[in-house]
This record gives structure tokens, C-alpha cells and sequence, in this order.
């Protein structure tokens, strides 16, 4: 199968009018019959920054609302442009119909006597180079071989463990996107590719599917050394088919670049 590198993949956007976005979704991006979750969000985020002008990103609603392959067009549409905040919804289309509805939230900052963040790393995270590869290139979704993973802590999938807390070092395979810059579309792109902190419950394999997603940014255009990112995903409830993850993005080291929720449909 030919690859197509993330960085190729978006030199080959069809920019249209009217801020939409055309691309073609090659088979090596695929995560079973639909495009990666990643992928679909950062063509989500192409399409919505050309219409909200020059203010960061700050957060992102995503529905998956059903499969998609191929030929697909993103249309952006400005809902409210405020003093401070521009709200922007994308709909991601196939032949079929809606594949993805967005809501992106863009945000200038505004002065604040409050400055905390509590998300500090466990301090026994060991480094990306003390670790094995997660998902050999061999196996896995197609996907999953744009990027290189590696296990930091917890269980891996079909573990049957009672531990769903996963740490796993994340970067893009394509060394262009390790360099950076870092911004919402990579860093969205990179977010979903850990299999859902739930898997690792599962005594033997089985189907899931991300049905939404949210995510918040606390920096927009981070830095990290050799494009690595640690991501902690948090099953905390796996109820009637479904669980609801929680889940962190740092950067090398050690600040916090992104948070986020995700709910999880299983078919196991």
C-alpha cells in the first residue's frame, strides 16, 4: 500500500470557496471502514481557521456521526464573531451525507489574575527513548503507521486488566510534522491515535468506535523535543456499551498543551 505523509496530505488540500476544504482520503489513513478520527478533526480545523481570522484556537466539539472515505469536503460556517471569542461549525460531507459536524471555538486572550494549571506528570513517566515501540508497523489500523507510540505506563489492549489509566508517548512518523510548528491541526491529529484507556479491560479483541470527542487547547502552538507528546487517556466509566474517557496531552517537558473528553461506543 502506498503511504501518503501527513505533510503530503495537507500540501494536497484543494483549497475551494467560501473557506471549504476538498480532500481525498487515501486507504493508508483508514481506521477500519472509516477515516481516522484524527485526521477528520484536523480537516475540520483546516477549514474552520480560514474563516475565523487570528484568533487561537481555545476548544473543539467533534460528532462522528458516520463512516467516511474517499472524497470528502469540509464546509465552515461563522456562527457568532464576538469581541472576544468566534464560534465556527464545519461539516465534513461525503457522497453519503454528514460524516462529522465540528464546533470550534476561537478565543483571544484576556488578562486574568488567575494562573493554575494542575495537571503536573507522574514523576516516574519514564522517556520515549528507555521504551519499546507500542504498535508495531506490522499490525494496527492502517492509520496508525503515520505515527510512532510508545507504552510510558499502564495496561496494553485486551489486558483484561482493572486498570484503564494509560500513558503513552505519541509523535508523528513524518519527520517534517516531528519538526513542527505544532499547531491545532497536528496536535489534533496526534490526539485520537491512542486506542480508547477501555480496550486495556477487554480480555479479547473486540470492535469499538469514537463517537464524540472534546478538546481544549492551553496551547495553541506548543514546542517539544523530537516532536514527542506524552498522552494520558482515563477510562472512568464503561457502562452499557459505551465508556467515557478523560484525556491529557503534554509536551516533552512536561507542560500541559491540551485536555480533553471522549466518548467511546463498544462492541464487545
Amino acid at each position: 500500500m502506498t503511504r501518503t505523509s501527513f505533510t503530503e496530505l495537507l500540501s494536497g488540500l484543494e483549497l475551494l470557496s467560501n473557506g471549504r476544504v476538498h480532500a481525498v482520503i487515501p486507504e493508508d489513513w483508514m481506521q477500519g471502514r472509516t477515516t481516522y478520527g484524527g485526521l477528520t478533526a484536523a480537516l475540520c480545523h483546516e477549514a474552520a481557521k480560514r474563516v475565523a481570522g487570528d484568533r487561537p484556537l481555545k476548544a473543539v466539539q467533534v460528532a462522528f456521526v458516520g463512516p467516511s472515505a474517499g472524497d470528502v469536503v469540509v464546509s465552515p460556517t461563522v456562527l457568532r464573531e464576538g469581541k472576544n471569542a468566534t464560534s465556527v461549525s464545519t461539516d465534513l460531507v461525503t457522497q453519503t451525507g454528514i460524516a462529522a459536524r465540528c464546533l470550534f471555538t476561537f478565543a483571544a486572550p484576556r488578562t486574568s489574575h488567575l494562573n493554575m494549571r494542575d495537571l503536573d506528570v507522574p514523576v516516574d513517566i519514564p522517556p520515549p527513548a528507555d521504551l519499546d515501540r507500542y504498535v508495531p508497523r506490522a499490525v494496527g489500523p492502517a492509520f496508525a503507521k503515520h505515527f510512532e507510540m510508545e507504552l510510558a505506563s499502564g495496561p496494553p489492549p485486551f489486558a483484561g486488566s482493572d486498570d484503564a489509566d494509560v500513558y503513552l508517548w505519541l509523535r508523528h512518523g513524518d519527520e517534517t510534522a516531528q519538526a513542527g510548528p505544532h499547531d491545532p491541526t497536528h496536535l489534533l491529529a496526534i490526539g485520537d491515535v491512542p486506542p480508547p484507556a477501555a480496550m486495556a479491560m477487554m480480555k479479547t479483541p473486540g470492535m469499538i468506535s469514537s463517537m464524540t470527542w472534546m478538546v481544549e487547547f492551553l496551547d495553541p502552538a506548543p514546542t517539544t523535543e523530537g516532536g514527542w507528546f506524552l498522552n494520558r487517556s482515563l477510562a472512568e466509566t464503561a457502562i452499557d456499551g459505551y465508556s467515557a474517557q478523560a484525556m491529557t496531552l503534554w509536551n516533552r517537558a512536561g507542560q500541559p498543551v491540551m485536555v480533553g473528553r471522549q466518548t467511546v461506543a463498544i462492541f464487545s
